[in-house]
């Protein structure tokens, strides 16, 4: 965004023109500078610093990108005058500019207790909100309006918000207004052009009057790849960041924007390059100096490539993880492939993040997300299991939510609405399997039942700027169900019939009208309709369960497991979804097991797992009542579930291993052993033998022999691996262990 109007009647500098020679203003040389004639600017500001004024030289010290400089004048320059709330906004968009907006903030509410009628701190406010996805940049903004209705940064920041949100006509609109005020404002001439471009429509008439006023205004081209890469239009975005250094090579943001979204498109080298140079120039933002951290971390990663599927995973983790991830992506791509009928056009690279902050580094300026994973087109990166506590997510569910994002990104050629793609993935979760995917939470229950839900065509807006804290949450639900309807009531076939529809750039109203034979608002209607028949009841008594399973949680800490028995069936009849901390199936389990009835606790805990209940140690107490009951099939189903949640157990993959071996599914027996030979077993002589044992009862002899090996390596005398060495040896020879001819 360009600067804030400066305050009026500050003298400064002289400058000489046809007019002869008059006083300056700092307004004068951002003039200059707004216009593209950068040499007369930098003499302006040069001028400018050496003013007696505090506050004179701190906005020449600014100008010529002296922040340091800028920022002690300004310090001096609010010292001498305290009651100036215009100087407090100044320094505030100074801090802003320089990544301190916590400083910032604070300075724009000093300035409005000085001045409560300053439409250009609330302007400032708007800035530090809007970097956040903020909802309550606009409300600052309309209040800036509201003070100075001529404000034309105000309006172009307004038009910036409503484009974010994909409100075009709001973005045009203000966009319109401060051109109205000021045929120069080169951000509405911007906005303009990316309204444009985001409708596949030629941006030629706006970019020819940027470069007519300046045409070294990088920030215009910066400002149409911004939303191109909200848009999820990376390469498109990443075309226009080089358009906007290609005008002004200083240009510092935008080069580490560049940097950032080439990291994303899978590329290493240029990111590395640009995010340096930025580096070395002082532009030191939290994103250039992580994302560089991050650069130097990928020394500790392994890329491992299997057709279409290039796994990117850290060296310590990346044996024991490769098997799983690698199979689960084989297999989504291939459902998706003949489900969405088509073909990518290369593999898909999956990154895979131990540390979270690493993760959160590498979607750092990304809305709506759901802070597990994210696609950027045939690119996606995701936490690791051992990157969250166990049980936290289901990390094979969120590798279907990505990858259908990967394939429906690539049929539309990233011309869908944030609502649909994210509802669809969410949708193919489910569809993938019933256990996964989103539950109705309580904050999704709350949302239901005071009537939160956005209607569809503005379902973007809660993934962009949520205007209440489980928003996000709130509208990834809502998206999913809204396919799930669709599905059930139109047939799979219609969901394929929108994604192309949203190929060709259609609104949301006019794909519902076109493939599903209705207005926008009969179908928000009916959907809720159908909506309340699953979930009202659950909303309705929210308040009674929320009570009720207090109760019954108390119940269990006083050991009052006639009070759980008697009470729990109820609360769980009231909301059966509730799989998370602290959950009436897990206290009613406890309440069985302590009367010695495992049959009711194994039912119970089998109806917690269907419901796509995730707690591994759960999971795993209803393995060893199915194990204890004779259900071998059961119990190792049950355990190979933990596998898509928190793999990071190695007493889960050898007790796996065991029953597997015991049913003679080798193949999954020789991966659990595997598995615990990938975390560095303590006892590696029991770990190489059970392998090898798998291997041997699978007839691979030649690999269970090395096992058998390592085995005695490990552990010289260990009994049971002698003796199969032995078996090995009479095999070679067509004799078994007692001597008779095979």
């Amino acid at each position: 965004m360009t600067r804030v109007p400066l305050a009026a009647g500050i003298c400064g500098v002289m400058l000489v023109g046809a007019g002869g020679v008059r006083a300056a203003t700092p307004r004068d040389c951002e003039t200059l500078a707004k216009h593209g004639h950068n040499a007369e600017a930098r003499n302006c500001y040069e001028s400018l610093t050496q003013q007696r004024d505090p506050y004179l030289r701190a906005e020449g010290f600014w100008g010529l990108k002296d922040y340091q400089s800028a920022n002690n004048e300004f310090r001096a320059a609010v010292a001498q005058a305290d009651g100036n709330a215009m100087y407090r906004v100044r320094w505030g968009r100074l801090l802003h500019e320089r990544f301190n907006n916590v400083d910032a903030e604070g300075l724009f509410k000093e300035a409005l207790q000085r001045d409560p009628k300053n439409a250009e701190a609330y302007l400032g406010l708007a800035l530090v909100s809007a970097d956040g996805f903020d909802d309550s940049a606009i409300t600052w903004t309309m209040q800036a309006l509201k003070l100075d209705p001529k404000l034309v940064e105000a309006h172009e920041l307004m038009a910036n918000l409503a484009l974010e949100d994909s409100d075009t006509e709001t973005a045009v609109r203000e966009a319109n207004a401060a051109l109205a005020i000021s045929p120069d404002a080169l951000d509405a001439m911007a906005i303009r052009a990316a309204v444009e471009i985001l409708a596949d429509r030629s941006p030629d008439e706006w970019l020819g009057k940027i470069r007519a006023v300046n045409p070294t205004y990088g920030e215009g081209y910066a400002i149409v790849a911004h939303h191109l890469i909200l848009n999820r239009r990376y390469e498109d975005g990443v075309a226009y960041y080089r358009k906007a250094i290609a005008a002004d090579p200083e240009l510092w943001s935008a080069r580490a924007e560049l940097g950032i979204n080439l990291m994303r498109l899978g590329q290493e080298d240029e990111p590395r390059k640009q995010l340096e140079m930025c580096y070395e120039n002082g532009y030191r933002n939290a994103e250039t100096t992580n994302t560089l951290r991050l650069l130097d971390s990928y020394k500790n990663f392994v890329t491992l490539r299997d057709g279409p599927v290039t796994l990117k995973l850290e060296k310590n983790e990346a044996d024991l993880l490769y098997p799983y991830f690698d199979e689960e992506a084989q297999r989504a791509i291939a459902t998706y492939t003949k489900k969405y009928k088509m073909t990518l056009p290369g593999p898909v690279q999956i990154e895979v993040y131990a540390n979270h902050e690493d993760f959160a580094v590498r979607t750092m300026g990304m809305p709506g997300l759901g802070a597990l994973g994210v696609t950027f087109g045939e690119v996606l990166a995701m936490d690791s299991p051992s990157g969250r506590k166990p049980g936290d997510f289901n990390w094979a569910s969120t590798l279907w939510h990505e990858m259908s994002h990967v394939f429906i990104l690539t049929a539309t050629n990233h011309r869908v609405p944030r609502w649909f793609t994210e509802g669809l993935a969410v949708h193919e979760e489910t569809q993938a399997s019933p256990e996964w995917g989103d539950r109705v939470t309580p904050e999704i229950l709350v949302a239901i039942r005071d009537k939160k839900l956005l209607p569809v065509a503005e379902l973007d807006r809660g993934f962009v700027r949520p205007e209440y804290e489980a928003q996000v949450i709130v509208s990834y639900y809502q998206a999913g169900k809204i396919c799930d309807y669709i599905q059930e009531r139109w047939g799979a076939d219609k969901l394929l019939d929108m994604v192309h529809s949203f190929a060709k750039i259609q609104t949301t109203p006019d794909v519902i009208q076109q493939d599903l034979g209705m207005r926008a608002e009969e179908f928000d209607k009916e959907f809720l309709a159908w909506l309340d028949k699953d979930v009202a009841k659950e909303a309705a008594s929210f308040d009674e369960w929320r009570n009720g399973l207090k109760d019954v949680a108390m119940k269990a800490r006083d050991h009052d497991y006639d009070g759980v028995l008697k009470e729990g069936e109820h609360v769980r009849a009231l909301y059966p979804d509730y799989i998370y901390d602290a959950n009436v199936y897990e206290f009613l389990a406890e309440a069985d097991l302590a009367k010695n009835d495992k049959t009711a606790a194994t039912t119970v805990l089998t109806e917690y797992e269907k419901m796509g209940g995730h707690s591994p140690a759960t999971l795993k107490e209803l393995a060893s009542l199915e194990s204890d009951a004779g259900d071998k099939k059961a119990a190792a189903a049950t355990l190979n579930r933990i596998n898509y949640i928190y793999p990071e157990d190695e007493d889960l993959h050898r007790r796996l291993g065991d029953l597997w071996l015991g049913q003679e599914n080798y193949p999954g027996a020789i991966r659990e052993y595997k598995a615990v030979l990938a975390m560095g077993p303590l006892d590696k002589a029991s770990a190489e033998f059970n392998l090898a044992q798998a291997y041997f009862d699978a007839g691979q002899k030649d690999k269970a022999e090395e096992d058998v090996l390592a085995a005695l390596e490990a552990a010289p005398t260990y009994r049971p691996a002698q003796k199969l060495l032995m078996q090995l040896e009479d095999s070679k020879k067509g004799t078994n262990a007692d001597g008779h001819t095979q």
